[in-house]
């Protein structure tokens, strides 16, 4: 207990009041990544970074900046997701397993702030190649250890409106990013300070995140994790509530953490990376199989089209016969739709679930991006005096597809890796997912310029064919996670099949077998047998996550 400083607003909050400030300040952490991530979309079409970084110039005809190197332009976004978040990423779950969510998130806020502040400043384009890895880092960071430390202090029945809101401020983030940008009208248009600004902007809140973060609770769970279950428990009851029957909640969900960590030692021989990816000696908890769900739930989270919309936004509008002086304006409008959808998320994410979030939003996003390119395509061939009917029609379909998606994927592919890997390896397997966006990201930062350069609309297609394949993935792949303690994961993802319907039907045997190991924080009654005097929730010796039927067979592939 010494070692909860005497600031520490755990002391000062409980219950729903601490966990706004929790939620407070993951959400600016979250908000720098919307900002960082959206900035570029105005950066890439001012006159004097074009030529300053050497792909393109301003042509005074088009009143525009024209790119002569487009692989040169991607290349510059594309470096801070490969190798710079990826990186990040695996450095974040190695240090967010070993030094806690807190210290980490202390380290890539200042670490950040270097990579920005060398950002700003860049002179050629070898400069900004090298500081916007630099950042990408320090951002891979943040994004592998914020999400866990949310989901680890919220419950579960509200643990995906906890998070939906933080991905609110991160839209709120493009939308400031876009407005920043907006900068561009400053002077005559030449100045550096037009992109200089917007960039550094990004320093007030990590400036701000430095100095909280430090007065916030650490993670019950990784306390738990670390034997210092002292502090673990009262921050738990803290969160949750002290007296009554909120105190044997607590208690109940303090065992749940106990029990299913002490599971996990017992079931996993290795924790490292490789081991994760290839699922070598995770035994019945099938670490494999849940890194390269996330990483491909991230890659098609970007590939259904977001990332392209994001950064080349102006682009996009363009092909809708938008003028140029109007698109950046038109993408911050977007942007503002964008976020207020994200709204919608906060209220059903845990209402729906995860799964059926997905499967809406895969159908919406999909018919729109279709008639989206479309549409393109008619504005282009059409007569003048219809252009601005049908280019209009365009972008109301592009402002409808970006609202689909705040409303449903922006947020499930960020909860649901840190809601399913085990407490043990909870920080290096969100960072998987990480890995997953960054490559989505990344790949496509690269292949967008050249895309819309030599498919135009038809690039639109291409995502659209996305969404349509996102839907039989998610329901052949995903299991539900909603309304199920961090702890229950375990027993959803025991089974051996790759299969979401026998995953389900081996976690329902699972619990009716095993009642003991997760049940306590559901039942709301006492841990404690009145008869024995043991914790109901203790894990008996030879405990193992095969069913009966396992046992009694001997049969088991584990993956």
């Amino acid at each position: 207990m010494d070692r909860i400083s005497k600031f520490n607003l755990v002391h000062r909050f409980e219950k729903r009041s601490l966990l706004i400030a929790i939620n407070c300040v993951a959400g600016l952490s979250i908000f720098f990544f919307g900002y960082d991530q959206g900035v570029m979309g105005g950066v890439n079409t001012t006159r004097s970074y074009a030529e300053i970084m050497g792909f393109g110039y301003y042509n005074e005809a088009l009143g525009e900046v024209t790119i002569t190197n487009s692989l040169l332009q991607g290349g510059i976004v594309a470096v801070y997701y490969l190798p710079g978040t990826l990186c990040g990423a695996f450095l974040g779950g190695y240090l967010g397993d070993k030094y806690g969510r807190i210290n980490t998130i202390a380290i890539a806020a200042a670490w950040t702030m270097i990579g920005a502040t060398l950002q700003c400043s860049a002179q050629n384009h070898n400069w900004m190649f090298c500081t916007r890895v630099l950042t990408g880092v320090g951002t891979g960071i943040l994004n592998a250890i914020t999400p866990v430390w949310a989901t680890e202090t919220a419950e579960h029945t509200s643990r995906g409106q906890f998070v939906a809101i933080e991905f609110t401020l991160n839209i709120f983030g493009v939308v400031v990013a876009y407005w920043i940008d907006g900068t561009s009208f400053y002077g005559d248009g030449t100045s550096s300070f037009i992109w200089r600004f917007p960039i550094a902007f990004q320093i007030a809140p990590l400036l701000f995140l430095i100095g909280i973060i430090w007065f916030m609770p650490e993670s019950p769970r990784w306390l738990v994790k670390v034997g210092r279950e002292e502090e673990a428990r009262y921050i738990l009851g803290r969160l949750r509530g002290e007296t009554g029957e909120n105190l044997e909640k607590t208690e109940a969900e303090f065992q749940d953490v106990v029990n299913i960590c002490e599971v996990e030692r017992r079931t996993a021989k290795h924790q490292n990376y490789y081991h994760m990816f290839f699922g070598i000696g995770s035994g019945k908890l099938h670490t494999g199989r849940r890194v390269h769900l996330v990483v491909w739930l991230q890659i098609m989270q970007e590939w259904i089209g977001i990332a392209g919309i994001t950064v080349y936004g102006p682009t996009i509008f363009g092909l809708a016969g938008i003028s140029a002086k109007d698109r950046l304006w038109v993408t911050g409008l977007n942007d503002i739709t964008y976020m207020l959808s994200t709204l919608v998320c906060v209220f059903t994410l845990d209402r729906i679930g995860r799964r059926w979030t997905l499967y809406w939003g895969s159908m919406g996003m999909g018919i729109c991006i279709f008639i989206a390119g479309g549409l393109s395509r008619a504005t282009q061939d059409a007569a003048p005096a219809h252009k601005a009917a049908i280019g209009g029609a365009a972008t109301f379909f592009v402002f409808l597809f970006t609202a689909i998606f705040g409303a449903t994927w922006l947020t499930v592919p960020w909860l649901y890796p840190a809601e399913i890997f085990p407490l043990e390896i909870r920080a290096k397997g969100n960072a998987w997912g990480v890995v997953g966006w960054s490559i989505g990201n990344g790949w496509l930062g690269l292949l967008c310029p050249v895309m819309f350069a030599a498919l135009h609309e038809k690039t639109l297609y291409i995502f659209g064919a996305c969404c349509a394949i996102s839907i039989p993935m998610v329901w052949a792949l995903y299991p539900e996670t909603n309304q199920r303690t961090l702890e229950e994961m375990d027993l959803v993802f025991a089974s051996d099949s790759i299969w979401n319907w026998e995953a389900e039907k081996n976690f329902k045997l699972l619990k009716e077998q095993n009642p003991q190991l997760v049940q306590a924080a559901q039942r709301g009654k006492s841990v404690v047998d009145p008869e024995t005097g043991l914790r109901r929730g203790s894990v008996p010796a030879g405990f193992s996550l095969e069913t009966n039927n396992e046992k009694s067979t001997g049969y088991s592939e584990h993956k």
